[in-house]
């Protein structure tokens, strides 16, 4: 299809040429003689670009650009004007004009116009198109209540300034909760920058979230932006903001007070301008009792409070949430389609979940990959998740019964328990090794033998 161009002026001269011309040109053109009979025929028409008199009798171009931008934000809208002032000019850019052309006309300047307004409108077709993939990718999946009750916060907070501290267990899906507020807010186009604070060792701090001048240090060969100076404008994430140290408390608290820092070594002073969304696992309540936490940086943050759900507080979602990780896992692994039965739901949905949301991911994922049929059947389920008892600590359900010696009892539940937790930590084996209080020694040698 060839672009349409709406061309709106009183003069019949101006109109017949310029029809002509373009249409040479390879455009389908329509005209109209006034305002009015142009906005009726944008309604009707939607044409991709109109080039719009200043001059003409009944509402002029001015108010018919007022009236096109206000219903039809989109089209892009060239001013030609044979009175063309820099007063005129300023006043239709700040009202959406894409460009001004004075008459009389150059038909190599109009060309030009037009096609530099068609491409600008291609490329934001395109971004609204990415950014809605964007939002799509980063939405929160489920229906159930305390789901719809979490997207609600986050419509009405999102496109608000206001910062928010998110709370949840581990694989909740907090940095999901806050890529969906930043996708949704004015900020949408700016930075998002993701701040591991656990991760941070304590003498690199300041050089990571500030930045650091050259030759600072031995090992700043060149300038380094820091992570508060990459999200201007835009959204900077602390992640695990409850496992920072006081010190770094107090120095990140300086600087969301103040607005202002400076890189390591630097003189020059920098403003911070950027929403902070900050997220932690721990009660932050008690960590402040505990003497761990800042009060004063806990109530600069919890401007806006967004609490998680746990996945076994949300098991309505989880059937969609399979189909959701089914489908992103045949994408990823460019493997076959697979379905899930029935039985193997209600089984995956009375599990307790401790791992939560990104526990549940792994599992469909190691599903999808390690069937072989295209069905994922009950049996297909490995253990802990396919037995209820003993609330999901890694029994082996009906098998149990079957052994008569409490040795061999014994070492079903430490095997299915070991499995349990190395999936809950992404087959870490330190980290694994490290919540259950033993060696990593003992589990590789575990894992060895397969018991």
């Amino acid at each position: 299809m060839f672009p349409s161009v709406l061309i709106v002026d009183d003069e019949p001269s101006i109109l017949q040429s310029l029809s002509g011309l373009l249409y040479d040109e390879g455009f389908e053109v329509i005209t109209a003689t006034n305002g009015y009979e142009a906005l009726k025929i944008i309604d009707s028409e939607s044409p991709d670009l109109v080039l719009l008199d200043i001059w003409m009798p009944g509402i002029d171009g001015i108010e018919t650009l007022k009236e096109i931008k206000k219903n039809n934000a989109f089209i892009q809208v060239i001013i030609i004007s044979g009175h063309g002032t820099i007063e005129t000019a300023v006043k239709a850019t700040k009202l959406g004009a894409f460009d001004l052309i004075e008459k009389p006309l150059s038909i190599d300047k109009v060309i030009v116009a037009i096609n530099n307004a068609l491409n600008f409108r291609r490329l934001e077709e395109e971004n609204r198109y990415l950014r809605k993939k964007t939002i799509e990718k980063h939405s929160i999946n489920g229906d159930s209540a305390p789901t719809v009750a979490l997207k609600k916060q986050i419509a009405i907070a999102a496109p608000t300034d206001a910062w928010i501290l998110i709370t949840g267990e581990n694989g909740t899906g907090k940095e999901l909760v806050a890529r969906t507020i930043h996708q949704l807010s004015p900020r949408a186009d700016q930075p998002f920058v993701d701040v591991s604070c656990a991760a941070i060792p304590e003498e690199l701090i300041e050089s990571e979230l500030f930045g650091h001048e050259k030759g600072v240090f031995t090992e700043a060969t060149s300038k380094k932006r820091g992570k508060f100076e990459l999200a201007s404008n835009g959204t900077i994430f602390l992640d695990e903001v409850g496992d920072m140290s006081l010190k770094t408390q107090a120095k990140i608290l300086r600087v969301l007070q103040e607005q202002k820092f400076q890189r390591v070594g630097g003189s020059r002073t920098l403003s911070f301008n950027a929403r902070v969304i900050a997220a932690s696992n721990k009660d932050l309540e008690k960590e402040i009792e505990k003497g761990s936490f800042r009060e004063d940086l806990y109530f600069r943050l919890n401007v806006i409070p967004v609490e998680v759900p746990s996945l076994k507080n949300r098991r309505e979602d989880i059937p969609l949430l399979v189909e959701t990780f089914l489908d992103e896992s045949i994408k990823q692994n460019h493997s076959k389609r697979k379905k899930i039965t029935k039985k193997a739901l209600d089984i995956l949905c009375s599990y307790s979940w401790p791992g939560n949301v990104r526990e549940l991911k792994n599992l469909v994922e190691r599903m999808a990959i390690m069937t072989e049929n295209d069905i994922i059947d009950v049996s297909d389920i490995p253990a802990p998740y396919n037995s209820n008892i003993g609330e999901g600590l890694g029994l082996v359900g009906s098998q149990l019964f079957r052994i008569d010696c409490l040795k061999d009892a014994k070492t079903a539940f430490e095997k299915a328990f070991i499995q349990k937790k190395l999936l809950q930590y992404d087959n870490n084996v330190a980290k694994t090794a490290e919540s259950i209080g033993v060696k990593q020694s003992y589990l590789y040698k575990k894992l060895k033998n397969k018991t």
